[in-house]
């Protein structure tokens, strides 16, 4: 049934969008690691003619295949790889943040505790006329020194005359003030829906904490981005993703709206990135199911209909995950006992899973915790999936697996989503709540290799940010931000780090004859690194840059040189003159003393006279050519305020 399904839905699909490069190149003179098979192995040079890979092995033969006349890219040592691709994130959350108060940006200044947050937030508040709305993102309570979610009554003290929300980091939670609550209609006393959490004090008041269902009035409440300004939001947006060398990212819960949007003939025009989308079931599947463009993998443009999303459960670092053991230190609210609780229920669950599986939609099923991930099993074999089948269904993050779960994934053939970079960010808490050996089972690569699985990586962006050397990293370290190593045994090596970001979800989205590898016939998408990561040390992992992201054959960004007039300047050096220079022009108007006045000009220009105190660095960092694109430039900040930020979670460690 299945093949005749995948054989109708063929007819229906769209092409894919054009190549984007229509000419013939002989890229050469560097490493070319192509991740073809289990060992790594590199060729000498790579033909792309029309947008897709015509030839890879010797220069010689190169040259032939390519005929008189072909461009030549000389790496010049630098190291070529597949495109990356986005195993998992949140493609539509990076149009709607602009204008709100990003809490993890190295501009927002340093937050150690309660006060330095309400600092930050009545900063902000200041721009924000009387009863507007003040909405920050990357709240995470677990980074303060209270380790505790601030509390409607603080909040309300500290700025009562707007309405305040702070976004929780894992994007299931938020804290909210009176105001926020009034505008969205609640009030002490309210139950909780099916599937939420509202936090109380002893009296039951709302101590102002929303949780999973619970959200949704307030957020229904805030004040939405327009079409056309989540349109306008797209080249800065994806220029996040190309920066860090995805070629396909993911929208990995896309509401109604977000669908029409991506693939409206406006979007078509800005997309050069791929994206896959996955419609929620939460948001109902209605609109999906009877819209005829709308078909299992057809791409509309640049997007893929790549499946339908179902959360079953929440977040563990926000302490709503499902598990079969309690939580050490409760619920968000403190009670115990407290093991979380699923979204829905089985047989919800199943029901919603089962009509998407008949029409051929491949399933997504967010699942933390290990209750959370029995009941994804339980669905799947209610549906009666078996690898032989090919369905492919993905348990997104799957983060805190038992061993025994591994037989059942290589039985039904899912494809974990994992999520490395919370052995980084978020082991410690989770070694509050857990016994070390559940800790240690977090994304577990090696073991689920060796059980015939096949793993992705992801960012989750934005809960974390995007940024593939970390991601790299993560996976290979397992370490956390106080040293603790979690799972040495899980640990990867920097091939198979790469793997999981390249054929693992490549093959998880059906795309592994298209893309994830370098050989013939495939889409020419690369990325371009300043070194090649399997001869570099897992310490340096994380200073690797990209230099270049290639869509089909045409660049789709490329790092701006920012010290090529300066000579004499060590690597990390000119990394902090460039950041530096990136400071500066943001206050081009004012001044460069306006501009010495930022943080991060700040942060730079310490880090500068740390190394040499006898260099005029001032009179060395000139602001950037007006020639730089907005994107370009946008690059370059996000990119800086990130330096800036793991700089300052490495000077903690």
């Amino acid at each position: 049934m299945h093949e005749a399904i995948v054989a109708a839905v063929g007819l229906l699909l769209v092409a894919a969008p054009p190549a984007l490069g229509a000419s013939t190149t002989i890229w050469r003179g560097g490493p070319i690691v192509t991740m073809n098979g289990d060992q790594p192995g590199v060729v000498e040079a790579v033909v792309v003619r029309d947008g897709r890979i015509a030839f890879t092995g010797l220069l010689s033969e190169a040259r032939r295949v390519a005929g008189a006349g072909a461009n030549d890219r000389d790496l010049a040592g630098r190291t070529l790889l597949p495109g990356f691709v986005d195993a998992h994130s949140h493609f539509a959350s990076a149009l709607q943040e602009a204008g709100r108060l990003n809490l993890a940006d190295a501009a927002t200044g340093p937050l150690s505790d309660n006060a330095s947050l309400v600092a930050a937030l009545r900063r902000f508040a200041a721009k924000i006329p009387d009863g507007g709305w003040v909405i920050a993102t990357r709240y995470d309570q677990e980074g303060l020194a209270e380790k505790r979610y601030i509390t409607r009554a603080e909040l309300d003290a500290a700025l009562p005359r707007h309405k305040v929300v702070l976004m929780h980091v894992s994007g299931h939670g938020l804290v909210a003030n009176s105001q926020a609550l009034a505008a969205a209609g609640l009030a002490d006393g309210q139950a909780p829906p099916e599937g939420g959490v509202m936090t109380t004090d002893a009296q039951g008041r709302l101590t102002g904490g929303l949780f999973e269902t619970a959200m949704a009035p307030l957020t229904a409440a805030m004040p939405q981005k327009t079409d056309q300004d989540r349109l306008a939001a797209i080249d800065e947006a994806q220029t996040l993703y190309l920066r860090e060398g995805f070629t396909f990212a993911q929208d990995g819960a896309t509401q109604p709206s977000d669908l029409a949007l991506l693939t409206s003939n406006a979007a078509k025009g800005r997309l050069k990135l791929d994206l896959a989308v996955l419609p929620l079931s939460l948001a109902g599947l209605d609109p999906l199911f009877s819209n005829p463009a709308y078909r299992p993998h057809a791409w509309i443009g640049r997007v893929k209909l790549q499946g339908v999303k179902f959360i079953l459960d929440g977040s563990p670092q926000a302490r709503t995950a499902f598990f079969t053991r309690d939580y050490s230190r409760g619920a968000p609210d403190g009670s115990r006992p407290w093991r979380g609780k699923p979204l829905v229920t089985d047989a919800q669950f199943q029901a919603l899973a089962g009509e998407a599986h008949r029409r051929g939609w491949q399933i997504f099923v967010h699942a933390n915790g290990d209750a959370a991930i029995d009941m994804a099993i339980r669905g799947f074999d209610a549906l009666s999936i078996r690898a032989a089948d090919d369905r492919r269904p993905v348990v997104i993050h799957s983060q805190f697996m038992r061993p025994d779960h591994l037989p059942a994934y290589a039985r039904i053939g899912v494809g974990p989503a994992f999520f490395s970079n919370h052995t980084f960010y978020w082991a410690d808490v989770h070694r509050s709540n857990f016994p070390a050996e559940v800790v240690d089972f977090i994304s577990p690569f090696a073991s689920a290799r060796a059980a015939g699985v096949t793993p992705s990586n992801h960012s989750d962006y934005p809960v974390t940010s995007l940024d593939t050397r970390l991601q790299l990293w993560t996976a290979m370290a397992r370490t956390s931000r106080t040293g603790v190593v979690s799972g040495p045994a899980q640990r990867e090596s920097a091939y198979r780090a790469l793997q999981a970001l390249t054929t693992g979800p490549a093959w998880q989205t059906f795309e592994e004859t298209r893309r994830g590898r370098i050989a013939p016939g495939l889409l020419a998408d690369f990325v371009v690194l300043d070194r090649n990561p399997l001869d570099t040390p897992p310490a340096a992992i994380r200073e690797i840059r990209v230099l270049e992201t290639v869509k089909e054959g045409a660049t789709v960004w490329r790092r701006a040189d920012l010290s090529r007039s300066i000579a004499g300047l060590t690597d990390e050096q000119a990394r902090n003159i460039g950041c530096l220079r990136v400071a500066l022009t943001m206050h081009r108007p004012q001044g460069a003393k306006a501009g010495y006045r930022d943080p991060m000009a700040k942060t730079y220009l310490r880090r500068l006279r740390a190394t040499d105190p006898s260099r005029d660095w001032r009179a060395l960092a000139t602001p950037l050519p007006d020639d730089m694109t907005y994107g370009e430039f946008m690059g370059l900040m996000n990119a800086c305020a990130d330096r800036a930020v793991r700089r300052r979670e490495a000077s903690h460690d």
